[in-house]
């Protein structure tokens, strides 16, 4: 360890010490992203903020010059937290089949726990930002390329392994996964029913049963189609 990095190591011996300045403004990003669910990024308004924060205005505008350093840093945060509650939870999970109904556990689940009050904040980011170019665009872009390139990376595995028909198109498979985790992401939020998260983990259960290796084998009846 270096002498740099030991001494920012709080009297308990492993976690740095932060900043008092550093607090707050983890303080209003955690409000921020949150907030950003409900009110969308562009209505996150500092009265608003410092309300839920218990903060001034001015004691605001110390930690951001703008609204558009205020929404990246509130994108980044949430970026975080769905690393922390989503991909890493997968990332430890055995790859294939298994790493993929980790993930979307996980994702139902950070639903389903209300880790936002509205819902994936990448859904309703990307809802808001998908016609409005800029750094903050571009930012939830990426975030969303990561997840379906994890998405992805999880079917590749599972074909390797011969957990799932080699054939199957990559690319429709993670497209009719991810439609279902959305369409879930959306019907909880509006109804607040849990049988939606269920109806999710059913709808990937059943897709990983139709991919499964030797299904359409077994689907084949009739001898001359099986002479073909």
């Amino acid at each position: 360890m270096s002498v740099a990095s030991s001494s920012k190591i709080g009297s308990e011996g492993s976690e740095p010490r932060r900043s008092k300045g550093q607090s707050s403004r983890d303080i209003i990003l955690l409000a921020a992203a949150k907030l950003a669910t409900t009110k969308g990024l562009n209505g996150l308004s500092l009265g608003d903020l410092a309300a839920e924060v218990g903060m001034s205005k001015s004691g605001l505008y110390a930690h951001f010059k703008s609204k558009e350093e205020l929404e990246l840093a509130t994108i980044e945060t949430a970026a975080a937290i769905f690393d922390s509650e989503v991909l890493q939870p997968a990332m430890k999970a055995y790859k294939g089949t298994e790493q993929l109904k980790v993930l979307a556990h996980s994702f139902l689940s950070h639903l389903e726990r209300k880790v936002f009050p509205g819902g994936c904040f990448f859904a309703a980011a990307a809802s808001e930002l998908d016609t409005r170019p800029g750094p903050a665009r571009d930012l939830v872009v990426d975030v969303l390329g990561k997840w379906l390139s994890f998405l992805s990376q999880c079917i590749i595995d599972a074909q390797k392994l011969g957990e799932i028909d080699p054939n199957a198109e990559v690319a429709q498979v993670v497209f009719e996964i991810e439609a279902m985790l959305l369409a879930a992401n959306f019907l909880f939020v509006m109804m607040n029913d849990p049988i939606h998260l269920t109806q999710a983990r059913r709808g990937l259960e059943n897709v990983l049963a139709r991919l499964a290796v030797g299904v359409e084998s077994q689907k084949i009846t009739n001898p001359l189609e099986a002479s073909k």
